[in-house]
């Protein structure tokens, strides 16, 4: 069958579900496209001003490839709709030199012949003085890496796949997914619709759409700070790459396109159970604070402790961090997106395409057999 002849539903048109949108109008689906909200909203885990971008992967290097499919979609989405996206400026995976995601990340860049440049202690105390070294510290700098505009990434894909003929219902809480002969009813409050097949991106919301979902998918709430630096020249001088720190504490951090601040996020274990997405606390009580204000007098003293913004968002976290994409259990027709567990946004064009792959052909071309659904029995 024809991509043309497809009819297909996206439930969730944020992160993956504005790509996949437009991934499927752009090979001449017919797309409609389900939000609780609008995309680009900030209820989830997409806000925050800034995402990092970056070629070299500490998780594992069979992201790589999927990396660099993004990359040039990231390239053909901008080109298209005129707007900047993503701006390289490149990242600094920062930590010491003996840690385990260390080792994954030059391994990754072996494999994959990346462009990058190793930093010891002393280069990189003298280039970035910005961070305070520690002994046996090393650093990594990923030169095809930078940030990316999350909320307008995603308004701007929804929009692109608008203008290739998707229809979008904002402020639609899907409520149901009926596998039917033959295709898939998506039932609303305003009623129901069929179609031959649906791609499924509820982000935090997976467990209250999906409750009978064999993988486990905790949702965390995660806190971004704003914290303005004393001496402005060393963030936002010639160079101004995001950076991760691996060890003694997960972190990571990217100065603000404007000049004024550096936002600062933490990794998974320090993030907190969200409990109900629904009823998600955006209120940030002072001891969640103390873990940054320690990051701040460990690693970058020239920032002031006390942030000028915070924002509170939601993420879904695997067993094994690695997401859920492929066929539901039990329904072909119904592909699913969802646990990507902090690290999704920087591939969400590869996942759009290859949602739209699964959609229309049942296959995909791109080596997705480590994060498939398929035959899959961990988290």
């Amino acid at each position: 069958m024809s991509a043309a002849r497809k009819r297909v539903a996206v439930v969730g048109v944020g992160t993956m579900g504005s790509q996949a949108a437009w991934r499927l109008a752009a090979r001449g689906a017919e797309v409609v496209g389900y939000d609780r909200f609008a995309p680009g909203h900030d209820r989830s885990a997409a806000g925050g001003e800034t995402r990092i971008f970056r070629s070299a992967h500490f998780e594992d290097s069979r992201y790589v490839p999927l990396l660099k499919h993004a990359d040039a979609l990231w390239e053909q989405l901008q080109q298209e709709t005129g707007r900047e996206l993503r701006r390289l400026t490149g990242c600094l995976l920062m930590g010491p030199t003996e840690h385990q995601q260390m080792a994954t990340v030059l391994q990754s860049i072996a494999e994959h012949d990346l462009d990058h440049e190793v930093l010891d202690a002393e280069a990189l105390a003298k280039r970035f003085p910005q961070y305070r070294i520690e002994d046996g510290d090393a650093a990594v700098l990923d030169r095809r890496a930078g940030f990316i505009r999350p909320e307008l990434t995603i308004q701007t894909a929804a929009r692109r796949a608008e203008q290739l003929g998707a229809v979008i219902h904002r402020y639609t809480t899907v409520r149901e997914i009926v596998p039917v002969a033959n295709g898939v009813e998506i039932r609303t409050d305003a009623g129901s619709e069929c179609f031959d097949t649906a791609v499924v991106t509820p982000g935090p919301w997976v467990n209250d759409l999906l409750p009978d979902l064999p993988w486990d998918v905790e949702i965390r709430r995660l806190v971004s700070a704003w914290f303005v630096p004393t001496t402005p020249d060393a963030w936002f001088g010639e160079e101004r790459p995001a950076f991760i720190r691996t060890a003694p504490t997960h972190c990571y951090g990217l100065p603000s396109p404007d000049g004024i601040s550096v936002k600062l996020g933490l990794s998974r274990a320090l993030h907190r159970i969200a409990g109900d997405p629904n009823q998600l606390d955006r209120t940030v009580q002072p001891q969640e604070l103390e873990i940054f204000s320690e990051l701040i007098g460990r690693h970058m003293p020239d920032l002031h402790p006390d942030p000028t913004r915070l924002s509170v968002y939601m993420e879904g976290y695997t067993e094994s961090s690695r997401p859920l994409v492929g066929p539901l259990p039990g329904a072909d027709n119904v592909v699913l997106l969802a646990g990507f567990s902090g690290h999704g946004f920087k591939l969400s064009p590869a996942f759009g395409d290859i949602a739209a792959d699964l959609a229309l052909d049942g296959t995909s071309e791109q080596p997705i057999d480590f994060i498939s659904t398929v035959g899959r029995t961990e988290a």
